[in-house]
């Protein structure tokens, strides 16, 4: 559906808060994505998400480009931003940490490396709960 729309998805995030839900559907295409772009997706999804009712409860639909600090959810997404600084978030502590931002060296399916600190840390894939850039 947003494809067929000209934009590419970019990921998902369903954030439970109390009795009401957040759905947010990051959204992108070649040449920015604006307000317009948004209000338009938001309106399709939410004819689909009335129809399918995918969702259990009570949410809130929020449509958004990836902003400044782009959410990274996929290998590829990840690899198309080695070189720069990224923000890991881990689902448990790793070496002592939760969270590592650095300079992103390299992805493949079973981990990714950051430099942080003139080090190179090796983390792996399965412990990463969420990934931006910095």
């Amino acid at each position: 559906e947003i494809t067929a729309m000209g934009f590419e998805l970019l990921g998902i995030e369903l954030i439970k808060n109390g009795h009401i839900s957040l759905l947010r559907v990051y959204i992108d295409k070649f040449e920015g994505v604006n307000i317009d772009d948004c209000v338009l997706v938001s309106q399709q999804l939410t004819g689909l998400l009335d129809v399918k009712d995918p969702i259990k409860g009570q949410y809130n639909l929020e449509v958004s480009s990836p902003g400044i600090d782009r959410p990274l959810f996929t290998d590829e997404q990840l690899k198309k931003h080695i070189g720069h600084i990224v923000m890991i978030k881990l689902r448990e502590k790793y070496r002592g940490k939760r969270k590592i931002t650095g300079v992103l060296e390299a992805v493949d399916n079973l981990e990714i490396i950051i430099k942080c600190n003139k080090n190179n840390e090796k983390i792996p894939s399965e412990l990463i709960d969420k990934a931006k850039l910095a």
